[in-house]
């Protein structure tokens, strides 16, 4: 373990066991534990060796889960707050990068002066310093690492940016305006969204992946946020001129993907919009799609306002709720 120095928390720690009434809903053959830490608001999650990296937005730490289920802070306490639309900012995610740790920081927070380590890519050594890799970002939401290039989704900029690690950064996809069925907005708002007329929102990008030579990637879709208008989408890992490739339609909010260790596409869906409640609680939802026949299955439902989904092994999920909640999602050996 490296040794950067660290903080145990203790205080607030609760541990709620399947079948509580708050639980979410989940699939048949699978065990539901879920971790919570009142006032939290986890966000990324990601793996080093056998220990579960999580951050959390509310405090600006990055969290180790040890093996007692123990949360213990490392690394310094990064900008955090509350963006201009009310949602957290900061520390989106943590990855363990060879010997340092990157973290992808969000924008800066309303009631804040812009700092060096806003909107960027931040690495932070086994000493325990900070270095920028680059603050030539927007709103970076997530990235992935391959062969030490950096893969970022700017949710901001709706693009998905190749970053070397000595700042050097190339475009690689700016994704277009989603078009919304002017049907369904009248039905949203008949005085705001007048019949005959097109409407258009930001893609909003967020999950990224990348596998057999693409780049995968879960488009939010902007405000309205109207059910069934996310996407995921892929392109080549060399990027260029080539118009992205639909992968799967009719999602609520996607904000994370991955896949699991039987190549089945694994969809976080942040959930259903509602102009005067926002995101409604326990519609979020964690998808397996197959897609050889489109087949969509539910392995968890009744989230609200999830994050991200780590594949932990073989039988093991990780799911983050802005809620403090972390859930275990466990599939039962076969009988």
């Amino acid at each position: 373990m490296r040794s950067l120095r660290t903080l145990t928390i203790t205080t607030g720690l609760l541990f709620l066991a399947a079948g509580a009434a708050a639980d979410p809903v989940v699939a048949p053959g699978y065990r539901l534990e879920t971790f919570s830490k009142p006032g939290s608001a986890f966000s990324g999650l990601s793996r080093d060796r056998e220990t579960l990296l999580v951050t959390d937005l509310s405090s600006g730490r990055l969290y180790r889960r040890e093996a007692d289920g123990e949360l213990v802070a490392f690394g310094p306490v990064f900008p955090h707050g509350l963006d201009v639309i009310g949602d957290p900012t900061g520390p989106y995610r943590v990855v363990p990068v060879g010997d340092a740790f990157v973290v992808a920081q969000g924008w800066t927070p309303v009631d804040a002066g812009e700092g060096p380590l806003d909107h960027a890519l931040v690495a932070i050594g086994d000493d325990g310093n900070t270095h920028v890799i680059s603050s030539d970002f927007w709103n970076p939401f997530d990235f992935a690492v391959v062969n030490g290039t950096y893969y970022v989704i700017d949710s901001a900029r709706n693009s998905v940016e190749r970053m070397q690690t000595d700042g050097r950064r190339q475009t690689l996809m700016i994704f277009r305006r989603l078009k919304q069925e002017t049907t369904a907005l009248q039905q949203l708002s008949p005085t705001e969204f007048s019949e005959g007329k097109d409407y258009e929102v930001d893609a909003v990008p967020t999950g990224i992946i990348l596998r057999d030579g693409r780049i995968h990637v879960a488009l939010f879709g902007g405000f309205p946020f109207l059910d069934g208008a996310g996407k995921v989408v892929s392109v080549p890992e060399t990027g260029g001129a080539t118009q992205p490739q639909v992968d799967v339609e009719g999602l609520n909010a996607p904000v994370a993907i991955t896949f699991d260790t039987d190549g089945g596409v694994l969809v976080l869906e942040h959930g259903r919009y509602d102009q005067k409640e926002g995101f409604l609680k326990g519609s979020g939802r964690l998808l397996k799609l197959d897609k050889a026949t489109s087949a969509r299955q539910i392995l968890l439902d009744g989230l609200t306002r999830p994050v991200s989904i780590l594949v932990w092994d073989e039988r093991r999920l990780v799911v983050s709720e802005l809620a403090g909640n972390l859930h275990f999602l466990t599939r039962e050996p076969e009988p």
